[in-house]
């Protein structure tokens, strides 16, 4: 049976595209979001967070009328269920967004329906969603029981990076895990409709370990880096220079250290790993505890560097997760700034991000802290704490900013955009 209608659970960062890009291509998608204003949003073709493209699809979608959004999931031949899967104190996975989209869906199934998984998850997820909608649904089945009908539940990880997604989504493979061999290949028949690389089928639990190993690989990289940068300063060493010295070995590609880790996978995942085999991931808890310490470390380097200085204005620059993107998710950099206005009550904390218009909450009500401009740290700051290598930020970074105070850069060399 071919799908014709799509239902997407979930507009944010991974699921609008998703639902974008399939419409795109002549499906008959409806977005599913809590949030009234996102419904609205896409409703009127606009886009809620930035995203390089993504307008442009949104809108298109939504003029040809392949495109709208509602509150709560209605009759589809296939849910894609791209919700939060964030963690709780003590690490341990949350999963009630995926229970609450399972819960919301099983109304809504009549028999041949598939559920895709692809929001990050431990090992075993899927399974527990196909066995929430069957809680809700017992009159259905995953294999025929009983000639009960059947739906089919898979797993494809998102595999995007943020300012990129709308060509990844197209040019990146795909791992499709079914809970049965018949919904990994609905499921890659699916992704065939966008996607041009390679789709690699296997089971689910596979799938979701083989996500949540790729960002571990990365985070064990990033907490070389960053432990490097640690030694380094105590050594009186460049790290910069020692990092870019090094990579000139052929068979060495050291990372370039930060002030943490953020974003919603890679600060996120391995702890999913973790939990799942704690007595034997030894080495990917190292690297999370690694990285989770870098922000204290870079409070420390500007702790010193206003020593003495009554009333400072701190300027910090940036608080997205990454360079040139406009998300906030676990964010090193909130964390900083937060802590700085907690421990200086009588500082100003100037905040520069150039790709958000507002404070998140946690900063907003807070007297000592605004959002500023690059002109405005150079003029006033007496210490600049470079966070986030936004291109904007070039100039600072190579030294141009000649009435700042002090520069401490945390995130290396950075590129302005080409012109």
């Amino acid at each position: 049976m071919g799908i014709s209608s799509v239902g997407v659970v979930g507009l944010g960062y991974i699921g609008l595209p998703t639902a974008a890009i399939l419409a795109a291509n002549g499906v008959s998608v409806t977005g599913i979001d809590v949030n009234p204003q996102t419904v609205d949003a896409v409703n009127r073709g606009e886009v809620p967070f930035v995203e390089p493209d993504l307008a442009t699809y949104v809108g298109g979608s939504v003029a040809t009328g392949k495109l709208r959004a509602v509150a709560s999931p209605e009759p589809a031949d296939c849910f894609i269920v791209a919700v939060p899967t964030p963690f709780q104190d003590g690490h341990e996975p949350d999963l009630s967004y995926v229970k609450a989209a399972a819960q919301a869906v099983a109304p809504q199934l009549r028999g041949g329906e598939l559920i895709i998984l692809e929001s990050t998850s431990p090992p075993g997820t899927t399974q527990k969603l196909a066995d929430w909608i069957l809680e809700a649904r017992p009159d259905l089945s995953l294999d025929g029981t009983d000639g009960r009908p059947v739906f089919h539940a898979a797993h494809c990880p998102e595999r995007v990076l943020p300012g990129r997604v709308m060509v990844e989504l197209v040019t990146n493979d795909r791992i499709v895990g079914g809970l049965t061999h018949e919904a990994a290949e609905r499921a890659r028949d699916l992704y065939r409709t966008f996607c041009h690389g390679e789709i690699l089928l296997t089971d689910a639990k596979t799938a979701e370990m083989a996500k949540l190993v790729e960002n571990s690989f990365r985070d064990v990289n990033i907490a070389f880096a960053n432990e490097l940068s640690v030694i380094s300063d105590r050594l009186g060493i460049d790290v910069w220079e020692l990092v870019r010295l090094a990579n000139h070995h052929p068979r060495v590609n050291i990372l370039q250290p930060g002030p943490g880790v953020g974003g919603h996978c890679i600060a996120v995942d391995p702890w999913f790993i973790v939990d799942a085999a704690p007595e034997d991931a030894r080495l990917i808890r190292t690297a999370r505890e690694v990285n989770d310490a870098k922000p204290g470390w870079v409070l420390d380097q500007v702790r010193a560097a206003v020593a003495g200085t009554e009333a400072p204005v701190i300027a910090a620059l940036g608080l997205a997760f990454k360079p040139d993107i406009d998300d906030l998710r676990e964010s090193p950099a909130r964390r900083i700034v937060a802590e700085l206005a907690d421990e200086y009550p009588d500082a100003e904390i100037l905040v520069v991000e150039p790709h958000v218009d507002q404070l998140p909450k946690e900063l907003a009500n807070r007297r000592n802290v605004v959002l500023g401009t690059i002109d405005d740290a150079a003029a006033r700051a007496d210490v600049i704490a470079l966070l986030v290598g936004h291109s904007a930020f070039a100039q600072v970074s190579a030294g141009s900013i000649v009435d700042a105070g002090r520069v401490l850069s945390f995130v290396g060399p950075v590129a302005a955009s080409p012109a």
